[in-house]
């Protein structure tokens, strides 16, 4: 089957978002609303295991045998978070991964739909677009599935299912990019071939059945990426260009 449309997703497979991210606008929310809550980098790694930025804040609420605070709360607190991400971002403080913008430049010249498919709120999907690609994708990605627009997060597939409702395309046509074992199981269950990046965060998660698991994409003029799992032996993997992607799904 050829590859007609690559999904990405967001936190951690465009930017590294979650540490320098995420986790510091959480913290400016939590000391904002004069919580005395903050998440070091090894407790957000370990609340990384739950999608979703207001499903965190209650499962961290519960699992220190705590009561949460009414959903209203939780909202209101995560919406000054997404504040907070927003001036991050736009302040240049989250950068590209490597080689995805390189990937991303060639897969749209060649005239492959792009879109996006993600845990993460609109406005946080929409301040990385702006700030860090170009406001020339907004029209470039043909959907931007984020957020709460589907009731069921990764790892649940159905994310994936909406956007490709929405592209009008089917799973064998489809690649995911993704960095964590949530969003590999996602694209798995959704019936897509799946590259993951991973990250500090998410080495240790388990890619069993992954199509491609590399350190990052990589570029010409850099060193080498390393790849941890190539079972369709795809060669010249100096560093993952769309050739690679076209193989996968070939094969």
């Amino acid at each position: 089957m050829s590859l007609k449309c690559i999904l990405w997703d967001v936190d951690g497979t465009l930017a590294d978002t979650e540490r320098d991210g995420h986790r510091v606008a959480f913290n400016l929310a939590f000391e904002e609303a004069g919580l005395e809550r903050r998440w070091d980098v090894p407790t957000y790694g370990e609340l990384l295991a739950v999608t979703g930025g207001k499903e965190r804040i209650r499962h961290d609420y519960e699992r220190r045998g705590l009561t949460p605070p009414p959903a209203e709360d939780i909202a209101r607190l995560h919406a000054a978070k997404t504040g907070h991400y927003q001036r991050l971002i736009a302040a240049g403080r989250i950068p590209l991964r490597p080689g995805v913008r390189r990937l991303l430049e060639e897969a749209y010249q060649a005239g492959i739909t792009l879109g996006v498919a993600t845990t993460t709120t609109p406005a946080a999907l929409e301040a990385l677009i702006e700030h860090s690609l170009g406001v020339e994708w907004f029209d470039r990605f043909a959907v931007l599935a984020a957020g709460d627009i589907v009731p069921a997060k990764k790892p649940a597939p159905d994310i994936y299912h909406y956007a490709m409702q929405q592209l009008g395309v089917a799973s064998a046509e489809c690649l995911a990019m993704e960095d964590s074992g949530n969003g590999w199981k996602a694209a798995a269950a959704a019936g897509l071939r799946c590259v993951v990046t991973i990250n500090d965060y998410t080495k240790d998660h388990d890619f069993a059945g992954a199509d491609l698991v590399v350190s990052d994409l990589g570029e010409p003029d850099a060193p080498p990426i390393h790849v941890l799992s190539n079972p369709h032996g795809l060669r010249d993997l100096h560093h993952v260009r769309l050739e690679h992607l076209i193989r996968i799904m070939e094969r």
